[in-house]
């Protein structure tokens, strides 16, 4: 569910995302602190009473250990998979493989948090849950104006911005025909904020009627584990319907994306993404090693 498994899943998952795309001590730190991290981010949209905050703090610590020991040497051999395919010309196909892979993971940090994200919704408050509504309308208001506000055009540049900061950390500066390339890119996708925007509203919905729907009835704690079980594959792999159509076509256009730019680069432009993929798989294992 958003507001608690799906939350601290997802903490974990940009700081997992983080470790293959920048190797630096920040991106450590930030992981080894990541329960406190994830509390405050949580409190954010729940406000944790006094009863509340000591057990967030243990079952986040629990989940933090529990991907130590379990998820990060999956990381290390995702990212020795990278390094394999990064010195040689690549296909979409193998590329959808890695992000395949990196989406299980993600699957399996929110699953192993379910047990304490259904003991958390069924001790929320009706002052939380308009908590929660009203950090739900903050956040659309922002992506409104980060990104409804702006014109077609000016959504572009931001996204190409982006784009090209991310590559150039890990190709190095991209030259003038891959940046035309990456401009390209960006003005022939698919990509609807309006699609993102509606469907975030209906996960928030969603979640808040499944959290006041516990509220009211005293949904028995294995039942509410199933819902949110249920709710997080519905994020991962929506039904047949027109989201699961865009998702499936913005999937294909970023594997398509990543092969074609990935296949124009020089040799010095692949051997600076193999040494940074060997300085993450380092980082990860001094992770991993830490107790």
């Amino acid at each position: 569910m958003r507001c608690d498994c799906a939350k601290q899943s997802r903490i974990i998952g940009v700081l997992l995302l983080a470790s293959l795309l920048a190797a630096c001590s920040a991106v450590k730190l930030a992981y080894n602190n990541l329960p406190e991290l994830s509390y405050w981010w949580l409190d954010g949209y729940l406000d944790f009473d006094g009863a509340q905050t000591p057990r967030m703090r243990d079952e986040l610590a629990q989940l933090l250990d529990w991907h130590r020991r379990n998820e990060l040497p999956k990381v290390t051999r995702l990212l020795q998979k990278a390094e394999a395919l990064a010195t040689d010309d690549i296909t979409p196909a193998q590329v959808c493989e890695v992000g395949d892979e990196i989406r299980a993971r993600l699957l399996a940090v929110a699953e192993r948090a379910e047990a304490a994200g259904a003991e958390l919704a069924l001790s929320l408050s009706d002052a939380q849950l308009q908590q929660l509504e009203r950090k739900y309308a903050k956040v659309n208001a922002d992506y409104r104006k980060d990104w409804l506000a702006r014109s077609d055009a000016r959504q572009q540049d931001k996204r190409y911005d982006q784009f090209l900061e991310r590559n150039e950390d890990f190709y190095g500066t991209l030259d003038r025909p891959q940046r035309e390339l990456l401009r390209q890119q960006v003005a022939q996708s698919a990509f609807s904020a309006q699609r993102v925007d509606a469907e975030r509203r209906n996960r928030q919905q969603e979640a808040l009627a499944l959290l006041r729907g516990f509220r009211v009835s005293q949904t028995p704690p294995v039942e509410v584990r199933a819902a949110l079980h249920a709710y997080v594959l519905r994020i991962a792999d929506p039904p047949p319907g027109p989201w699961r159509t865009y998702q499936q076509a913005m999937l294909q256009e970023g594997c398509r994306n990543v092969a074609t730019l990935h296949n124009g680069t020089s040799a010095a432009q692949r051997e600076r993404a193999v040494r940074r993929l060997q300085a993450y798989q380092t980082d990860v294992r001094e992770l991993a090693s830490a107790q």
